[in-house]
């Protein structure tokens, strides 16, 4: 009797509020995956490019582990209003594997069927058993004649920089990118509407990567490129110039206007006696301006200036300056 007793105690505390309830059945997850939210959609060169994310959860916010199908449609709208059911009956729909999980997707479809329309793209998921998320984002775009991709792209060192050139397509414009070293992706340095550009924030010594599209509308160009370049500085500074003799006590004084570039080192004087070769007789100068004091009375000299830079590299000496010592 008494291991009857406590049985049914137990019994009782299981049922009773006090010891728990019995909560409200768990249903199995549907596990159907959350919508796409960045579809994005751009013309480039006889191609449509599409771009999204396979998002990580899915619509209980569970992680989201299988896909069974991805259903990406592209096609004109051919109602007067928009019906995302009547749209993807009649659009066309392009081959997108599955991918293993979430991750970006790009996919390539062919511009040439909708150039000259416009056309609505959209793309949705579906689960192991073909259960469907809703559509995503709807991106339209107008399908124009391609671009032709900038031809004959071509990379020197310059004074100011790295100066880029290329073929003219018919555009309205063109986006410059570049990559330097370390850099694992290329990224966007500037536009210009002329077939050139100046990259004045390259270094010397240092390897980049250049690349070419053009623009127009909504309708881009194919990316001309790479286009490598280490540039190096083979650049003397300008030739001094202004340069002024004049007699002192037992000296000739001599002044020129200063060299402006950021990577000058020193100024030299060549001098010359009589008719004689010039002769180096003064290096390693900051400033614009040297006393020669080993002169002799009575005698004509004359003299150039050279400025030199951080690599070396020297102008070609200035116009010669003469005078007589008194």
């Amino acid at each position: 009797m008494r291991a009857l007793a406590l049985l049914l105690g137990a019994l009782a505390c299981l049922f009773s509020i006090g010891c728990g309830s019995v909560g409200e059945p768990l249903y199995p997850a549907v596990n159907i995956p959350s919508r796409i939210v960045d579809l994005s959609v751009v013309e480039r060169g006889n191609h449509i490019d599409i771009a999204f994310t396979i998002p990580p959860l899915t619509t209980e916010g569970l992680a989201l582990k299988a896909i069974g199908s991805v259903e990406l449609r592209v096609g004109p709208n051919r109602g007067t209003g928009f019906r995302s059911d009547e749209w993807a009956a009649a659009a066309t729909r392009e081959d997108v594997p599955a991918p293993s999980g979430p991750r970006p997707v790009r996919v390539r479809v062919a511009a040439q069927p909708f150039i000259g329309q416009e056309v609505i793209a959209g793309v949705r998921l579906a689960n192991s058993k073909g259960r469907l998320s809703d559509w995503s984002n709807f991106v339209t775009l107008k399908i124009d004649e391609p671009l032709a991709t900038p031809a004959n792209l071509k990379a020197g060192a310059v004074p100011q920089g790295v100066s880029l050139s290329w073929t003219e397509p018919a555009t309205s414009q063109f986006r410059v990118y570049r990559k330097a070293e370390q850099e694992r992706q290329p990224s966007l340095l500037g536009a210009t509407q002329e077939p050139n550009y100046l990259d004045s924030t390259a270094e010397y010594g240092k390897t980049y990567e250049y690349y070419v599209e053009g623009v127009r509308d909504q309708a881009v160009s194919e990316t001309a490129g790479p286009v490598s370049i280490t540039p190096k500085d083979a650049f003397p500074p300008a030739v001094p110039s202004g340069v002024t003799a004049s007699a002192g006590v037992g000296s000739i004084e001599l002044a020129w206007e200063r060299n402006t570039e950021p990577d000058f080192k020193e100024y030299r004087v060549l001098r010359s006696q009589g008719d004689g070769a010039f002769v180096q007789i003064a290096a390693g100068l900051d400033g614009p301006s040297y006393s020669d004091r080993s002169v002799e009375s009575g005698q004509r000299y004359r003299y150039r200036i050279v400025a030199a830079d951080q690599s070396g590299n020297a102008s070609e000496p200035s116009d010669p300056v003469e005078i007589t010592t008194p």
